[in-house]
């Protein structure tokens, strides 16, 4: 079949764009991610003198490093609509987000949703795969204390050990409140297989959109973090809530990410640009911690229910384009979230102001030297 001329310029157009965009991308982490690092090196003396300042003027540079993740897919017409709870009445609480995990673009898209809910961003701790360790977004995850977690049997118990030092160490004295957590462990389509052979020895519902989650991070984190006798941990046991004006996790917010045609967005699209503007939905159902089990057995029945209803929530998204409306409600109701293109634009300029000024000073200091 022969290629029109119309085809190959809109195929040239495609290519060019996301050239562009590629060389943008490096650009951006080139000049933000060293800023990032030498900004608090330099503000290492506050960090001893004022721990709380230092960790609130790192939360709010983590905070644009997200939002220029977010633009990325924002001005390649990757939009947010979101359904369900409104988060943002919790957005000052702490809370757990327990999220879906279809593709690398899911991680993305809550850096782009979480934007306008307040100060969870710069107060947020990631629970993520240790590949991304080694990405270049690694160095700050590891300074702004996210958690890098190793998959398979054979490093579980050795993780969740560390996982709880983790929190112990880092939560609360860097003011964290909201941590997100993908339970299934994994992708969907890496994941699918093996969860449905599980389900079916052990006569649980069949499920084609998400996986069966894993307890072990989830109950660690409530253990930890939940203050005494919220949802049955007994008093001074494991829960970590030594400052008095903390009331420990409050509530656990069950996140579901949907795509359209059921086709997830990976970093690559993200970043390249390639597919056609894209509305993914997000969908929150909120739930006080008091209502979430302690002990395991109806733990793990709880976390399952939760997604069993994620299937059926998607399975009614993929069928009809929009999730259904809440319980003893007969209309849902979605609400579009924007960000602001001058904001967005206002930060990318510092990220390419810093970058120069860091590059001029370092010039100084070697010439200075050598």
């Amino acid at each position: 079949m022969a290629v029109t001329l119309e085809q190959a310029q809109r195929v040239g157009y495609t290519c060019l764009k996301a050239l562009l965009r590629f060389a943008f991308m490096v650009a951006n982490n080139l000049v933000a991610i060293p800023s990032y690092v030498l900004y608090l090196i330099m503000l290492q003396p506050l960090r001893v003198l004022d721990s709380k300042s230092f960790w609130y003027i790192e939360g709010v540079l983590f905070k644009w490093l997200l939002a220029m993740v977010a633009s990325w897919g924002w001005w390649a017409g990757y939009t947010v609509v979101e359904w369900g709870d409104d988060v943002k009445a919790v957005s000052e609480d702490e809370a757990m987000m327990l999220v879906n995990h279809q593709a690398t673009g899911d991680v993305c898209t809550l850096m782009m949703c979480l934007q306008d809910k307040g100060t969870v961003v710069r107060q947020m701790m990631w629970l993520m795969d240790h590949i991304f360790k080694y990405t270049n977004f690694g160095i700050v995850s590891l300074i702004h204390g996210d958690f890098f977690i190793r998959q398979g049997r054979a490093h579980r118990d050795q993780q969740l050990v560390l996982l709880k030092e983790h929190l112990e160490k880092y939560y609360r004295s860097r003011n964290r409140k909201w941590i997100v957590l993908f339970p299934e462990g994994g992708f969907l389509r890496k994941r699918r297989e093996t969860s449905q052979a599980f389900a079916k020895k052990n006569n649980l519902p069949f499920l084609k959109h998400v996986t069966l989650p894993r307890l072990g991070a989830t109950q660690v984190i409530l253990k930890t973090l939940v203050a005494p006798q919220e949802n049955g941990t007994p008093a001074g046991r494991d829960a970590v809530i030594k400052e008095s004006k903390s009331k420990g996790l409050q509530w656990v917010i069950d996140t579901t990410i949907a795509y359209p045609k059921g086709e997830p967005i990976d970093i690559q699209t993200w970043i390249l640009g390639y597919r056609q503007p894209t509305v993914t939905h997000v969908h929150y159902r909120i739930f006080p911690v008091k209502d979430v089990p302690a002990e395991p057995e109806a733990l793990t029945h709880w976390l399952y229910q939760r997604f069993i209803e994620k299937e059926d929530l998607l399975t009614h998204f993929y069928e009809t384009g929009a999730f259904p409306p809440p319980r003893g409600q007969t209309k849902a109701i979605s609400r579009e979230m924007t960000l602001s293109n001058l904001w967005l634009v206002g930060i990318q300029s510092l990220a390419f102001l810093s970058g120069g000024m860091w590059y001029c000073i370092l010039q100084y200091f070697y010439h200075c030297l050598f």
